[in-house]
């Protein structure tokens, strides 16, 4: 039998001061951490160990045998039930922040202390390395022995979104504390460097997608302009491989090559600034981008993109505010099936409706002549409009459509999917139904003139948004009658 080595770490502790627990977490995750980095290189410098090492995860824990007796409006920060709840916990270092204030309203809301111990659940060694930059994990084979048989690897039978979907085991006599499992934010940790190609670190906690690299340079402009006011609140500017500014006059040294969802940050100090995301075109990258950013918790996400106006009322460059979402997307019906509605959230929605009145000087009868609120749909096939129309456009009638595109659909179950609040407006481009298609002469007029107020109406919404209290932003739409206590 292989001997099984583990680093030695402290026994369970309970704690009712939220930033002692926390920095319990931190303890416990450097120690296992570096005791797999240092057995990586070891077993990397000297051949194959004649021992298999493993190292856990930290974990939070809470007992209670009563309700808690809270404010009815307040849609998160205790479990749904008496019991035992947990959750485990990777990178507290970068969670900091939401761990100390998630487990205080814990603490306060049940009347109980926590206990912070190493959890059962292995670290693998793939992500106790992340961080490292002097190590690499090699691919299979390149190693002088099977990595697998010393180490623990990524084990997708446990890295999933049961929990999120609602479809966890109900009967486990420890129920779920946060919506995602260390490893599931590990794995998402990985893959936001990879497609975004900045560190998690940097994000901030109110993201604008768009599916347009023309708003990227404009979001740089806005940068520099705040870095500029000192009393702005913005710190620094970062772009795409981690280049980052202060200074709004520095010149940033652009990749080589962008990754595929080339991603900028917009800083303050307290992690409330604004991140840039160009998804692309499709569902998929929706999916993709917010399937990962969903676990650095955002306090919201909007989509300020282009769309295919179907209404003959409508003019190129009119806004579209969403309020209802006809999924032809297709790509979360396994996760959310197309009978779940998705309301619109009555403060995003107030937030975007304020931000366009006050860019465009317009209020309320006259702001009826430049956006229209109705429903967005998003479809899978960029060219429906090479179908036979009759189906598609008798479908698009019956709901009621008045925009059309590729990716906000998406972006919404998402948000209702993992409990981030979400919204919508977008720009119209082109009127393919009524013989205004997206050309190349029209569209960079198009895009010259529009996409400058379009982005600023995003980015203000933002900061309304950004003064209002997590309590009241975090709807109760968004949380089931078997919730999580953690956001």
């Amino acid at each position: 039998m292989t001997t099984l080595l583990t680093p030695e770490t402290l026994a369970p502790e309970q704690f009712t001061d939220p930033a002692a627990a926390v920095a319990r977490l931190e303890e416990l995750y450097t120690q296992a951490t570096e005791f797999l980095c240092d057995s990586f290189s070891k077993a990397m410098q000297e051949g194959a160990p004649s021992a298999r090492y493993r190292a856990y995860y930290p974990e939070i824990r809470i007992r209670t045998s009563t309700y808690a007796q809270v404010d009815s409006r307040l849609s998160f920060g205790h479990v749904s039930e008496p019991g035992v709840h947990a959750t485990t916990v990777t990178r507290p270092d970068l969670f900091r922040s939401y761990l100390t204030q998630q487990i205080a309203l814990l603490i306060k809301n049940h009347g109980q202390p926590v206990t912070i111990a190493a959890s059962d659940t292995p670290i693998p060694v793939h992500f106790a390395v992340a961080n490292n930059s002097d190590l690499v994990v090699p691919h299979q084979g390149a190693a002088a022995f099977t990595l697998r048989d010393v180490f623990d690897v990524p084990d997708l039978s446990t890295t999933n979104d049961d929990i999120v979907n609602g479809v966890h085991d109900h009967e486990d006599t420890v129920g779920p504390l946060s919506l995602f499992t260390a490893q599931r934010v590990d794995y998402s940790l990985a893959r936001l460097a990879h497609y975004t190609a900045t560190d998690a670190s940097h994000f901030q906690n109110h993201v604008l997608f768009t599916n347009y690299q023309f708003y990227v340079s404009e979001f740089e402009n806005y940068a520099r302009e705040q870095l500029a006011d000192s009393a702005s609140g913005y710190t620094s500017f970062v772009s795409t491989g981690n280049a980052e500014i202060t200074d709004p006059k520095a010149t940033i040294e652009q990749p080589l090559k962008l990754p595929q969802m080339p991603t900028y940050h917009l800083k303050r100090k307290d992690g409330s600034g604004i991140t840039l995301v160009n998804i692309g075109v499709g569902p998929s990258n929706a999916k993709t981008a917010t399937d990962h950013i969903a676990v650095l918790r955002p306090h919201a996400w909007l989509m300020v993109g282009h769309c295919a106006g179907l209404r003959n009322t409508q003019a190129l460059g009119d806004f579209v505010l969403a309020h209802a979402y006809l999924r032809d997307d297709k790509v979360l019906d396994d996760d959310l099936p197309v009978w779940v509605p998705i309301p619109p959230l009555a403060e995003i929605q107030v937030a975007l409706e304020r931000a366009v009145a006050e860019v465009t000087k317009l209020e309320g009868y006259e702001l009826k002549r430049i956006m229209r609120t109705g429903t967005v749909a998003s479809v899978d096939n960029r060219n429906w409009e090479l179908r036979d129309q009759t189906g598609p456009v008798q479908r698009l009638s019956q709901s009621r459509a008045i925009a059309l595109d590729m990716e906000s659909a998406t972006i919404a179950a998402n948000g209702y999917r993992f409990r981030v609040p979400y919204g919508t407006l977008l720009c119209v481009s082109d009127k393919p139904l009524h013989g205004e298609l997206k050309l190349p002469g029209m569209a960079s007029s198009f895009y010259t003139t529009q996409v400058s107020r379009h982005l600023a109406i995003g980015i203000k919404a933002m900061e309304h948004l950004r003064g209002m209290p997590l309590e009241r932003l975090h709807s109760r739409k968004l949380r089931s009658f078997d919730e999580t206590a953690f956001l």
